[in-house]
């Protein structure tokens, strides 16, 4: 066995040295700010493993993380994996001579066939394709897709021109672009020769970039008329029709980068002579071999150990009933923990556990020194509904452990919520899901912002009734004062109807007079009266002021007096 990166191990140093200053000097520092009888308040019953034993699971798990980190491997091999693919750039001419019509139909179209087949010779091969004429073009770069070459090649427009005169440096630059990361770079020319007579430039360029390029040559020893429309031929500054053959000093650029030259035909009998020669200095490079190094891996057997010592080291933990405690006297520098202070903390907690919070709350109000003694003594005070005092005692919470931030926040939130401060409670809550994206303080946002909308929406209700009401009473009020106004108008006519109004009263009221009069009399009389005379003198007597009392002299009980 072996290890890949063996200067992991020298970490292995750190938890070592961590573990014997945690061994010799952590039973000392505690002894000295506390007291036996308080140690063994604190101390923690565990059935299964005392502190000691749970950090030195913890510091055999870190142990072994390093090995596992240090990646130990068995059976170191090598494979040799040949590279069998060639890559290969081909570039078509497409330079105006290329249009002279001494190959069926021109040139170009039988250059564009030559290199459909090509494609079709090289399927096992990454291939690149470039035009060019006095500039180049990439039409695409390497790869094996033959069917996306093939159609690619098959859409170039037959009558394409580009500029006058072909610069093969041109097409040596793009290819060098394109084979950059390639061992063995292979540039086909498909050309006429271009009108060069010499090359020294462009042999130059070649070597220098290491590309060998492969011609073959795309005309005929017959000169020939170049036809650029149908009744269009190239012609020169007097006027003469210009006329091109092949340029064979092209083969002295192939010869002289390494390579080979072929004139065309018309089988494929020249594509495959250029692809064995390919496929010939291809087998001989030996830097297409490389050699790999393969190992059997056995770093997951101590990361699988480490993490399940882990699980024993952790699920040995003593219960967290007092845990938040404990740590608020630990972490409490400006003041001295006591045997008192413990006591005080488990009486307190036992309290808001049988659900006694106002005797919870003074017990906690006594040792209300710190943030953690503030939090639980704002979550008694809540539990009592005293929502303002819990308020207060929350925003003395300042502390920099995001958990008690965050329900800080959250029981904020709740006891402004309980205040009807919707805003403020709405504001807490935001600030909670910054820290912690919790469910509970999201559903609470939410009921908390639709009660706010719907006492929005019933304040501009009875807002829009008092205004609907007050416009009432505006249109009354209007109403009034235009029929006051009429009055005073017509004040003579007002005023005779009152006088008329007067004097009708007036007459009632003797009319009136007179009837109880003549009852009256009939009475003193004492003259009988008739059923219908009787009612009605009575029912006037009921709605007069005075009242009359009669004697009752007669001694017939039936009578009605």
């Amino acid at each position: 066995m072996q290890f890949l990166y063996p200067n992991v191990l020298f970490f292995m140093l750190i938890p070592t040295i961590l573990l014997a200053f945690f061994i010799t000097t952590n039973k000392k520092n505690i002894e000295k700010h506390f007291t036996k009888e308080a140690l063994s308040k604190l101390q923690v019953a565990n059935k299964f493993l005392s502190q000691s034993s749970r950090n030195i699971l913890f510091f055999i798990a870190i142990l072994l993380m390093i090995i596992s980190l240090a990646r130990p491997v068995l059976d170191k091999k090598e494979k040799e994996i040949k590279q069998d693919i060639n890559s290969y750039i081909l570039a078509l001419d497409v330079s105006k001579s290329m249009f002279a019509q001494d190959l069926p139909p021109n040139r170009y179209t039988f250059a564009k066939t030559k290199l459909l087949n090509f494609i079709e010779n090289s399927k096992d091969k990454e291939i690149g394709i470039i035009l060019f004429s006095s500039s180049s073009y990439i039409l695409s770069p390497l790869t094996q897709d033959i069917t996306s070459l093939k159609e690619l090649v098959k859409n170039l427009d037959n009558s394409i021109q580009l500029e006058n005169g072909s610069e093969i440096s041109t097409a040596i630059k793009t290819a060098s672009k394109l084979l950059k990361n390639k061992t063995n770079k292979n540039l086909i020319l498909l050309t006429d020769g271009t009108d060069k007579q010499e090359f020294k430039e462009e042999i130059a360029l070649a070597n220098n970039l290491n590309i060998n390029i492969y011609t073959i040559g795309m005309a005929t020893n017959k000169k020939s008329a170049i036809k650029l429309n149908e009744n269009q031929y190239l012609t020169d500054e007097k006027g003469n029709i210009v006329t091109v053959a092949l340029n064979e000093q092209i083969k002295h650029l192939s010869l002289n980068t390494n390579a080979a030259y072929i004139n065309f035909t018309f089988n494929n009998s020249d594509i495959n002579q250029i692809l064995q020669v390919i496929d010939e200095k291809k087998q001989k490079e030996k830097n297409d071999i490389k050699k790999y190094k393969v190992y059997t891996e056995l770093f997951y057997f101590p990361l699988a150990l480490a993490l399940f010592i882990l699980l024993i080291a952790f699920s040995s933990l003593p219960k967290l009933k007092y845990l938040p405690f404990v740590l608020l006297i630990f972490i409490s520098t400006d003041t001295k923990a006591s045997i008192t202070d413990f006591k005080i903390i488990d009486k307190a907690t036992t309290l808001y556990e049988n659900q006694n919070y106002k005797e919870a709350s003074k017990e906690f109000k006594k040792i209300a020194k710190n943030s953690e003694a503030h939090y639980n003594l704002a979550n008694s005070l809540y539990k009592e509904k005293k929502y303002k005092e819990a308020i207060d005692e929350y925003k003395k919470v300042v502390t920099s452990n995001e958990d008690l931030e965050f329900k800080k926040l959250h029981n904020l939130g709740n006891s402004y919520t309980k205040i009807n401060k919707l805003q403020d409670a709405i504001k807490m809550y935001e600030k909670a899901l910054q820290i912690k994206k919790d469910k509970q303080t999201k559903e609470n946002l939410e009921i908390v912002k639709k009660a706010l909308e719907k006492n929005k929406q019933e304040n501009q209700n009875n807002k829009d009734k008092q205004e609907d009401k007050n416009q009432e009473n505006s249109q009354k009020n209007e109403q009034k004062n235009q029929e006051n106004s009429q009055k005073n108008e017509n004040p003579k006519e007002n005023k005779q109807k009152e006088e008329k109004d007067s004097e009708n009263l007036k007459e009632k009221k003797q009319e009136n007079s007179k009837d109880k009069n003549s009852s009256l009399e009939k009475i003193k009389k004492k003259v009988p009266i008739s059923d219908i005379e009787e009612k009605k003198w009575l029912k006037e007597l009921e709605n007069s002021s005075t009242v009359f009392f009669k004697k009752d002299e007669q001694k017939n009980t039936n009578s009605k007096w």
